[in-house]
This record gives C-alpha cells, structure tokens and sequence, in this order.
C-alpha cells in the first residue's frame, strides 16, 4: 500500500504598500507663520537690545583707559583685570558698599515686619476707617519721589536741632527714607496676598490654642512666603539703587554705591573701565538674589489669583 503525498504549497500574502507620510494638518488656532517669523525678529533684537549693552560694560571693564578713552572697539585689543583691583583704592568702594548693605538691608526688614502686621491686621480685622487706610496707602505711590525731598530735608535738619538726633547724613535717615517709599506698596501687595489665604487656616489654629500673634507667625506667615520674598525683593531693590534721596541725605561717610559711582569721574580725568566694573560689582548681590530668590518672587506676584 503506497501512501502519496501532495507537496505544500506555501501561500504568500501579497506585501502591503509603503504608505506615505500623512501631510501634518495645522490647526485652526494655530499662529500665521508670519506671525512667528515677526515674534523671532522682534525677540532677538530686544535680547540685542538688551545684551549688547552688557556686553559693553564687561568688554569695557577687561580693557585698559588709553583703550576705554579712544576710539570705541568692539573686541578689546589688550585684556587686563586692573581695573577690578583698583576700583578699591580709587575710591572707598568697599565703605559705599557696607553703608548700602546696611541701608538696603534694615530698610528690606523693617519694610516687611511692619507690612506683614499692617497687613494682617486689614485682611483680617474690620476697624472704623479701613477702606480710608487702605485707599491713602495706595494713593502715596502716586506723588514722585523729588516732591518729598525738600520736606523730607527740612524735617530731618529741624529735629536735628532740637533734639540732638542726627537724621540727616546718617543710615538711620536715610533708612526711614525708603520707608516711605517701600512700606506703602508692600502693605498693599501683602494685604492682597494674605486675602488668598484661607481663613479656615486661622480658625483652626485659634481652635488648637494659638492667639492671634501665633497664628500669624506659625500658619499665615509661612503660607505666605512667597508674597513676603517678593516684597522683600521690591524693597531691598528700591534702597539698592536709589540715587536721589542719597545723593542728598548722605555725606562722605554714609555715602552709598548709587551715589559713591559718580566718584569715578574726577576733574582730570573719567575713569570708565574702573566704573564698568565697579558697576557689575554693585550689580552681583541684586542679580545673585533674584536668581536664588526668583520662583518665590513669582508666585508672590501671581499666587494672589490661584490661593
């Protein structure tokens, strides 16, 4: 008995065509090419705009003063780190330089301990002349700074004469002088940020055995700590660079940076690379502080509509 077999027919299912790519559909809400073409040019020459003037100052404060003082060139011929080493002794840079830490830093605190109270105390309490507290805080940001100037003088020379206390020349003047100007906006910056907080927060805290006093330092105080880093920011930055007020208010030994710059410039002659650099020097605590301090800052300024 013979058993046949059929051979296997292997069956092969035909290749499947190469499918082309599917052309992207751009959306409805999407931006004009035009549009994006324009934002690029229009973002690199404000980043231009910007930069290239700080690329002057480093340039400038690498060069020599024969360089500085001549024809203006866009790659320094000679680089040299002298002028950062005599920016020391041309001037008294390092007494400027603790008289602003010291002004900028006191104001920076006393502007927001009294601002974290006063603001407390309007977010959370309903007194007789509120609304006429919190109104007048906020119109004070609209006079200019010169109309408080000759005032500001006046009454600092006569308490000086009748009491003894020298306000005028002196930090403790000149701090009380950015107050003035720091403790308005931050009162009214932190009264709205601390009606974002919950009040159920307090509550709870009062029901757990805290008073008022501890309440505020242990549950709203830390809640609200980026809206406090950006008033301290606002404030510190306002008494760094003030000019006005220091130039006035100060003397040779309470001279501040903002003011003690403009000793670079002699009858004989400008020192422009000492000032470039001296300038960056000065610039190093804000720019380092916002840095480190820059999302705290951030969510102060926006977590008002979010809390």
């Amino acid at each position: 008995m013979s058993s046949t077999r059929t051979p296997a027919t292997a069956t092969r299912t035909p290749a499947a065509p190469a499918r082309t790519p599917a052309t992207p559909v751009r959306s409805p809400m999407a931006p004009a090419r035009s549009f994006l073409w324009i934002r690029r040019i229009f973002l690199t020459l404000l980043a231009g705009f910007v930069l290239v003037p700080v690329y002057v100052m480093i340039s400038s404060s690498l060069k020599p003063l024969a360089d500085v003082s001549g024809e203006f060139r866009w790659l320094p011929s000679k680089l040299t780190l002298r002028p950062y080493i005599d920016i020391w002794s041309t001037v008294p840079l390092a007494r400027y330089f603790v008289n602003s830490l010291i002004v900028a830093g006191a104001a920076t605190v006393c502007s927001v301990v009294i601002a974290v109270f006063a603001a407390y105390a309007v977010s959370r309490y309903d007194f007789r002349g509120k609304r006429v507290f919190t109104v007048t805080v906020l119109s004070t940001q609209m006079f200019p700074g010169i109309l408080f100037l000759l005032p500001l003088f006046l009454l600092y020379v006569n308490i000086g004469n009748a009491t003894g206390i020298a306000l005028f020349g002196s930090r403790g003047g000149l701090i009380l002088t950015y107050l003035t100007f720091s403790l308005p906006f931050s009162i009214w910056m932190l009264i709205g940020y601390f009606d974002s907080v919950p009040r159920d927060l307090d509550e709870a805290a009062m029901v757990d055995g805290c008073g008022p006093l501890k309440a505020l330092l242990r549950i709203v105080v830390p809640a609200a700590v980026p809206g406090i880093v950006a008033v301290a920011v606002y404030a510190f930055m306002t008494a760094w660079g003030e000019v006005l007020f220091a130039s006035v208010m100060t003397n040779d030994t309470t001279r501040t940076l903002a003011v003690g710059l403009q000793a670079y410039s002699t009858l004989n002659d400008v020192y422009w690379n000492q000032i470039m650099a001296a300038s960056l020097v000065v610039s190093v605590p804000v720019v380092a502080g916002f840095l480190l301090l820059q999302r705290y800052l951030v969510a102060g300024l926006t977590a008002g509509a979010v809390k």
